[in-house]
């Protein structure tokens, strides 16, 4: 099946660059009749503005990404005392594994404190928890929220229990390698402005099904090429709930508004994540992301899953984008904030564009249906070559492949994400984590 689908891949776009290339006379039709039009005319300009805007902005990632360097880790002596917090609910066995695989982490014993905490699960959750405890002994500690109130109030409770100079979160569904948390928390030691650390994400279920395939790959691109390059400007926009680092003092002093923190006069329950970074870099701290600190982490594997991840990261980014808005133009931070600032103005263009390009999208379906099918399988072939040639570079040739199937995916089937994001902003809810309904 694996095969068929990449092969079918390959078929589709090369059938598309094979129609673009016979439909030239009817491509060239429809740019004549665009400029032809006033609103046609503003259109094709601000296109064709926007993509040498986002080539410049690529190739200025790329070049961050060439200048970057994870940093090496510290001696035992220098590593700073650390609390690693678990926050679990519905997760079953696995929050046994991630415990084990914490456990056995390279990191001096005396120095590390392990918390994990049930929020109200409603499976075996705390059985399994209980189990990794008789094996762990002193090494961890266990809680059990009375109800469930949501994973940002599960970390608050381990941010008050902890005693390390550095807190690590690490997602209950997540597997550490042995050096993967002291690689984390060095940089705390070799930079007295680091506030936070993003780890390095990689799919821990990418054998059993296509989507993790896909987003394996994503996941790649998302980590260490974009947030290598934001690492760079000291500006990584978000620190992922799978594994992220915080200096104690950075976390205390935005706790408050942090666990208080509303959207449109309701509590927020998604995006804690995104959120600590982004009260921590209007601290003035530099976020930082070490290529060398590798978790693997379960990622959905049917479609609805996916789509539900989706836009509870594209909602929190919505919300956080308009919280960064409120002070990326001021003087937050003592040393250049032109990087911080760049970031920020990308991601709000994507926000911004989302829905003309719908609009424009949906109307180049309805009048050109073969144009627009094959302009865009071919415009897909040659922007995620990019993808395909960096994931083969840094691991195999083989599972690159499926960048082109996840960029086809993503363009005819989760299109929508961001538009239902925007409109649905003011929603909560995690979506993914309930059990299934009998």
């Amino acid at each position: 099946m694996n095969k068929t689908v990449l092969i079918s891949t390959f078929l589709v776009m090369m059938g598309a660059v094979f129609l673009v290339y016979e439909l030239q006379p009817s491509f060239e039709q429809f740019n004549l009749e665009r400029m032809n039009t006033t609103l046609g005319m503003t259109f094709l300009v601000l296109s064709i503005t926007l993509v040498a805007y986002k080539i410049c902005f690529f190739l200025f990632k790329a070049y961050l990404y060439f200048r970057y360097t994870a940093i090496e880790s510290v001696s035992d002596e220098e590593l700073p005392t650390c609390t690693i917090i678990v926050p679990a609910y519905n997760e079953g066995k696995l929050v046994w594994e991630t415990l084990k695989s914490i456990a056995n982490s390279d990191y001096p014993k005396e120095k590390l404190q392990l918390l994990a905490i049930d929020d109200g699960s409603k499976d075996d959750t705390w059985y399994w928890m209980q189990q990794a405890k008789l094996q762990l002994g002193d090494r961890l500690t266990i809680f059990q929220q009375p109800e469930n109130k949501g994973k940002r109030h599960a970390l608050y409770r381990g941010f008050n229990l902890g005693t390390g100079e550095v807190f690590v979160t690490i997602d209950s569904d997540s597997i550490v390698k042995k050096d993967t948390l002291r690689n984390l928390v060095s940089p705390f030691v070799t930079n007295d402005n680091c506030g936070a650390v993003a780890g390095n994400v990689k799919v821990l279920n990418n054998e059993k099904a296509m989507l993790p395939k896909m987003l394996n790959v994503s996941f790649v691109m998302s980590f260490e090429f974009v947030r290598a390059a934001e690492s760079m400007l000291g500006s990584v926009l978000c620190t992922p709930g799978a594994l992220a680092a915080y200096r104690r003092e950075a976390v205390f002093n935005c706790l408050p508004e942090w666990i208080n923190q509303t959207f449109m006069g309701q509590p927020s329950d998604i995006g804690e994540d995104r959120a600590m970074t982004n009260m921590i870099l209007k601290q003035g701290h530099h976020v930082l992301f070490q290529r060398n600190a590798h978790v693997l982490t379960n990622v959905p594997e049917q479609y609805k899953g996916l789509y539900k991840m989706f836009i509870r990261w594209g909602r929190s980014n919505v919300r956080e984008n308009i919280m960064m808005a409120k002070y990326v133009f001021s003087n937050f931070r003592k040393e250049s904030t032109a990087g911080a600032r760049l970031l920020f103005v990308n991601q709000s263009l994507n926000i911004i564009m989302a829905y003309p390009f719908l609009l424009f999208m949906l109307f180049f379906v309805v009048t050109h249906p073969i144009l627009f099918l094959s302009s865009t399988l071919a415009s897909i072939l040659i922007i995620s070559s990019f993808p395909v040639l960096f994931y083969a570079k840094r691991y195999n040739l083989s599972e690159s492949i499926w960048a082109y199937t996840y960029s086809i995916l993503y363009t005819f089937g989760l299109f929508w994400i961001t538009p239902y994001a925007i409109a649905t902003a003011a929603k909560s809810g995690w979506l993914t984590r309930e059990l299934p309904t009998k």
